[in-house]
């Protein structure tokens, strides 16, 4: 008995066979048909992403380098029509209103829209509902029904605005808003601030519901005030929300058109002109009498497109800062 237990003990133990796994290896089967099935998912969107955005742009960045009226063969004429952009006083009008519209209403926009959510949240809390539902029923409204209504606001004659100055006896504010060179583009700004405010007050709201009220309470106690609070505490937390707004404001205000072209059609005298009403106007022929310069236009395509390019970069940069 003994013999045999240390004949047993004696013998090197063998391993049971483990059972055989699946190789889930970046070469093995499954993983070559979950890749065909993931790009037979994917091929369609692809297919219409090449030919309704790609090519297009591809498309519109070669027509730029063409002198082209819309009938015949383009004529490659290379950078001419970014050079001729540089001497044409319209285009750099239009360049300055389009960066200064652009500019002020991103501002502003950002700045009313967290200084209201702020409230919302903080102060018109019984109400809040309310508040938010009003600011934002302006942003579910198609532009071209608020460029109309305000237009209408803005008339001389039969404007809301210029009769209820006349009746709280301000008789001489009265003013054609829409056709002065000195009011025409904040009467736009109005416009453009009261249908986008809704939007960044929601933003910021959502973005307030994520900081922690602990934070706020541990600066109560040290004896923070209100604004000391807003100040540390709620603007540095929407960091990341602030840049998101931001790049909306850029986007938005680099490739405004259907307002303007509404209430101004770029007027009066190129006032409000900006490259969206700019290009329309080349396009289709209105600046030109009945020849369209598609290919000149397509250069004001190109520099939005850049802008709004760049505007994006912005918003990448800022929320990767945001989030060291």
């Amino acid at each position: 008995m003994a013999t045999a237990l240390s004949s047993k003990a004696g013998r090197p133990a063998v391993a049971a066979p483990r059972p055989q796994r699946p190789s889930y290896g970046f070469g093995s089967p499954l993983r070559r048909s979950q890749r065909i099935a993931g790009y037979l998912f994917m091929a369609p969107t692809f297919v219409l992403f090449l030919i309704f955005v790609l090519w297009p742009i591809l498309y519109t960045a070669y027509l730029s380098l063409t002198a082209w009226g819309g009938f015949g063969s383009p004529r490659f004429v290379q950078f001419d029509n970014y050079t001729r952009m540089l001497s044409d006083p319209i285009a750099r009008r239009a360049m300055l209103v389009t960066l200064l519209l652009t500019g002020v209403t991103t501002v502003v926009l950002t700045f009313l829209g967290l200084v209201t959510a702020v409230l919302v949240n903080v102060i018109w809390t019984k109400v809040g509902i309310v508040v938010r539902t009003i600011l934002f029923i302006p942003g579910i409204v198609s532009f071209v029904v608020s460029a109309v209504l305000w237009k209408l606001i803005y008339d001389p004659n039969i404007g809301t605005l210029n009769k209820l100055l006349g009746a709280i006896g301000l008789d001489s504010l009265q003013h054609p808003w829409l056709a002065a060179h000195n009011t025409v583009l904040w009467a736009i700004v109005v416009v453009t601030v009261w249908g986008g405010i809704g939007f960044n007050m929601l933003i910021y709201f959502a973005g307030i519901q994520g900081i922690d009220p602990n934070l706020y309470e541990a600066a109560a106690m040290d004896g923070a005030n209100a604004v000391q609070q807003f100040r540390h505490i709620t603007v540095p937390s929407l960091r990341v929300v602030t840049g998101l707004v931001v790049s909306l404001g850029l986007l938005n205000g680099f490739k405004a058109f259907d307002v303007i072209f509404v209430m101004t059609g770029g007027g009066p005298n190129h006032a409000s002109e900006v490259l969206g009403t700019y290009l329309y106007s080349l396009a289709f022929g209105t600046t030109s009498g009945a020849l369209p310069q598609l290919g000149y236009a397509s250069a004001f395509s190109v520099v939005t497109m850049v802008l709004c390019t760049l505007a994006v970069i912005a918003q990448l940069w800022l929320t990767r800062r945001a989030d060291r």
